[in-house]
Order: structure tokens, then C-alpha cells, then sequence
């Protein structure tokens, strides 16, 4: 193994949407001293590694991209993984940061040097071959909350004897046909892959341990005119994406103030089940028992369709044990399989690299972290960890809209961030303790009335002390207002 330094201005962790805006703006910014490491083999993040049957974007095609970049390619409303990722790909390509992205690369650990007033970040080849030691002004987190896959704590779970993987992490090497196939969870990831695992599957059992309320999937083919329309007339296709993002704004009331007005989601569920469902036994049970947006609401026409076939079988008693080859309900039913499928989400409130992360202090992310929960200024910067910048940090998630749209927002205040440490001469910048619970207590208050914290659900928005430390609770124009601008008088500033 060699190891060897080397300073940069800015180092990115991660080559998705995120990593990916911030190496693009970073660099039309004149800010091209920086290196993006990758741990994955190729960009695109979850669009890279999400390659389960049926994966697709659950956000229209026109606004779950970048604004710079429009695609008039789409082939449908609701984009499918490939042509997703492939769009991150041609992006990066085409605005020439390919050369600065060092892929099959992982973050080991990461260390403030005050002396220094530099990231130390030690990474390494994921074949452990190769190792390298950063020295970067700036520390930028694109990992995201869906980088690292979430498993249950489930007894027996390592004793299977079958093929076994995540959802996120799929094995395309096994031959799912004519196979007895378990699922566990019934997400995002889960209603897309369960219909394509019937079509092949002798039998598919699904594991639910609480019903998500599904509405119908508006889906339908773009045309080759309005393809022509969205390549050659200007305006065409920006204005068809303002239209999607304000019909998606539009919803923001009904989440943050008035939960109630969501009994018309519950009215087109019910009606998605019912059209689906004749099984008086399986309505109920895919139905929920609380406010619909509490947790996420999913959208699929095939869902329902698959869990009412004849090899479809819907278990909701839980998983008492996990055995060599089969599975036990708590209902003391023993199911044999033969492929175990983990659908069961990704570290969203405990995200694994806050604990690679060390600020003043000697105290990890994780850490800091653990007292209160996630907390970040703007959702952006910590106190306590001068120069880092967590693009979709605690509060920036969505439960509407496009994360795009918040990253673009995010990066364009780190752009200006690294535009003030150069203008300024800092050598580092850190918020005030004051300014970051002050934007927190805000935050948390405008949560309040919120069907996220209101609507009667578990749901993984939602951390261990009770706060939702996920999502944004209000309208992204809004956001986007906040980190219009730096504001380096709610920080310390240390001059170089």
C-alpha cells in the first residue's frame, strides 16, 4: 500500500447529484482546485448503485434534474434508473470535471487540523491497494442520506443459507426464476420491485410492517413532438418544468399547515386499492391507519395489481426468526425460500460518515450528533467543524418536491462560502453556536404543525428524540431564499 499528500482547495465526497453540482459549479466558478472521491465505480450515486427491477424516479423527469442541464431526451414522465444515471454521466462529461473525479476511492477518516487550519482526509482504494492522505481548505459531504443501505435487526437473519442482498445493492448473478423469493419492506425501493419479481417468482412473500398509502402513477410516454418541442423551441421545456414545480409547491400546504386537507390523497389511495383489490382481508391490510403524508407518500399503478396475485403472499404478523431456509412469522409460520430480499431503506437520521468526520476538539460528526440529534446551520455548516459543507445536511430533504432543486440552492451558498474565503482571506469559516440553534429552534418550531410530526406514523423522517431532523418544513423557494448569499457575519472567521 503507498500513501502520499497532496493539497487541494475543495474535496468532494461523493459523485451523485450532489457531488456532482458542486464540482460543476465549483469549477465555472473558477474554483477548479478540487478532487471528488467516489467510493462506487462509476458517477451517479444512488442512480449508480439503485440497479433493482423496476427502479425509477418517483419525481416527473423534468424537474428531477439539474436546471443547468435540461434533458429534452426523457422517454417518460417518471424516469427509470438507466436513463437517470446516464444522464449524470453525459452532465459531468459535458461540463468537464470527469478528470477530477477519482472513483473506487472511500473516505477513511477525516480530521480538522486547527494548526493547519485544513481537512486531513485519508482515503483509500476500495481493493485496499492504494491509499491517500488530503490536505483541503474546504470539505464538501455529497454522500446524501441514501448512500449507505439500512438492515433489520432481525434474529437469524445471518444464518440464511440462500443468496441474500439489499435492495441498493442488488446481484443480478442470481436467477430469480421460478423462485421462492421473500421481501422484507414494503418502501419505495419495495413497490417497484416487487410487480417485476411476480412476473417471474414462483412465489413472492412480502414482509409489511406498516402500509404506505400509494396513489395512482400519472405515467405516460413523452412524445417524439414534444421531444422536437423541448431540443429546438426555446422556453418549451422550462416552462413545462415551472409547471411541474408549482403544482408540486402547491401541495407544501396541506404537509406543513393544514394536514387535514390530505383526506383527498386518502380518498385517490383508497380508490387505488379498491380498483386493484377485491379481497376484502387485503384492502385492510395494505390500508394505513394514519394521515397520508406522515410518511412518504409512494406512487405506483402496479403495486396492488402485484400483491393480489395468485403468487403474491402479503405477511403483516412480523418476523419472529430468519432460519437457513426459511423464514417464521410471528404468527409461528414457517415459509421456505429460496432468495432473501432486504428492502428496508438506507441510514437517514444516522448517516455512517458522521462518524468519519472529526471537528475541534477531537469529537466526531457522530458524536456532536448523538447528544441532540442531526443539527447543522442552514442545513449546510456545523459549528464546530470549520470549512465542512453537508450538501442535503439535517432539514433539507423533501417530502413534495425534487432534492435537486435544494442542492442547486445548497452549492450555489458553498460557491459563495469558497468565493468569501478567497476574497477575505480566511483561512476558515464556522457558525455560531448562536446562529445554528437559533435556526434550528426555528425550524423545529415551523415542524410543529406539520403532518410529519402530527399525522400519527412511525416513519424514519423522524429521529430518537422526537424531532424530525429530515425534512424542510416549508416551500423550497423559501430554502433557496435563506442561502441566497453568504452570510459570513453568523460566522468566526479566522483570517489566513
Amino acid at each position: 500500500m503507498t500513501s502520499q499528500i497532496t493539497e487541494v482547495d475543495h474535496l468532494i465526497v461523493g459523485a451523485g447529484f450532489a457531488g456532482l453540482c458542486a464540482a460543476i459549479k465549483l469549477d465555472e466558478a473558477g474554483e477548479t482546485d478540487f478532487v471528488v472521491v467516489e467510493k462506487d465505480s462509476d458517477v451517479g450515486g444512488t442512480w449508480h448503485i439503485n440497479t433493482y427491477p423496476g427502479a425509477e424516479c418517483d419525481v416527473p423527469s423534468q424537474l428531477y434534474s439539474y436546471s443547468f442541464a435540461l434533458n429534452p431526451e426523457w422517454s417518460k414522465v417518471y424516469s427509470p434508473q438507466q436513463e437517470i444515471w446516464e444522464y449524470t454521466k453525459k452532465v459531468a462529461t459535458d461540463a468537464g470535471v470527469l478528470d477530477r473525479v477519482v472513483l473506487e476511492t472511500a473516505v477513511l477518516n477525516s480530521a480538522w487540523d486547527e494548526d493547519r487550519q485544513r481537512w486531513i482526509v485519508t482515503t483509500a482504494s476500495v481493493d485496499g491497494s492504494t491509499q491517500q492522505t488530503y490536505a483541503a481548505k474546504t470539505l464538501i459531504s455529497g454522500s446524501g442520506g441514501l448512500s449507505e443501505p439500512s438492515l433489520p435487526d432481525i434474529k437469524g437473519i445471518d444464518s440464511f443459507a440462500g443468496d441474500t442482498f439489499h435492495s441498493a445493492r442488488w446481484n443480478h448473478d442470481v436467477s430469480l426464476e421460478g423462485k421462492r423469493i421473500a421481501v422484507i419492506g414494503t418502501g419505495a425501493s419495495a413497490i417497484q420491485l416487487v410487480p417485476e419479481l411476480q412476473k417471474v417468482a414462483g412465489r413472492v412473500d412480502v414482509y409489511q410492517r406498516t402500509p404506505n398509502w400509494i396513489i395512482p402513477r400519472n405515467e405516460r410516454q413523452f412524445s417524439g413532438l414534444e421531444k422536437a418541442l423541448f431540443r429546438h423551441v426555446p422556453g418549451a421545456q422550462r416552462a413545462v418544468r415551472a409547471g411541474v414545480y408549482a403544482t408540486l409547491e402547491g401541495r407544501v400546504p396541506a404537509f406543513a399547515k393544514f394536514p387535514a386537507l390530505l383526506k383527498l390523497v386518502e380518498l385517490q389511495g383508497k380508490q387505488n386499492i379498491a380498483k386493484a383489490i377485491k379481497d376484502p382481508e387485503l384492502r385492510a391490510a395494505v390500508t394505513p391507519d394514519y394521515r397520508a403524508g406522515c410518511k412518504r407518500i409512494l406512487v405506483s399503478n402496479k403495486w396492488y395489481p402485484a400483491i393480489a396475485s395468485d403468487n403474491v403472499d402479503l405477511v403483516t404478523s412480523g418476523i419472529a426468526e430468519i432460519r437457513p431456509n426459511s423464514i417464521v412469522d410471528k404468527d409461528g409460520v414457517e415459509r421456505e425460500i429460496d432468495v432473501l430480499v432486504i428492502a428496508t431503506g438506507f441510514h437517514v437520521t444516522d448517516q455512517p460518515i458522521a462518524g468519519h468526520i472529526t471537528g475541534k476538539g477531537g469529537r466526531t460528526l457522530a458524536e456532536v450528533w448523538s447528544e441532540k440529534g442531526m443539527r447543522a446551520y442552514k442545513g449546510t455548516t456545523i459549528h464546530g467543524f470549520p470549512n465542512l459543507f453537508q450538501i442535503v445536511g439535517p432539514n433539507t430533504a423533501l417530502g413534495h418536491s425534487s432534492i435537486i432543486f435544494i442542492i442547486e440552492s445548497q452549492v450555489r451558498y458553498i460557491v459563495d462560502a469558497a468565493r468569501t474565503l478567497r476574497r477575505e482571506g480566511l483561512a476558515a469559516v464556522e457558525p455560531t453556536i448562536e446562529a445554528q440553534d437559533a435556526w434550528n429552534d426555528e425550524v423545529q418550531r415551523k415542524m410543529q404543525p406539520t403532518v410529519w410530526l402530527t399525522g400519527g406514523c412511525a416513519s424514519w423522517y423522524v429521529d430518537e428524540f422526537g424531532n424530525n431532523t429530515t425534512l424542510w418544513p416549508g416551500q423550497t423557494f423559501s430554502f433557496r431564499n435563506h442561502l441566497s448569499r453568504f452570510d459570513v457575519d453568523q460566522y468566526v472567521a479566522t483570517p489566513a
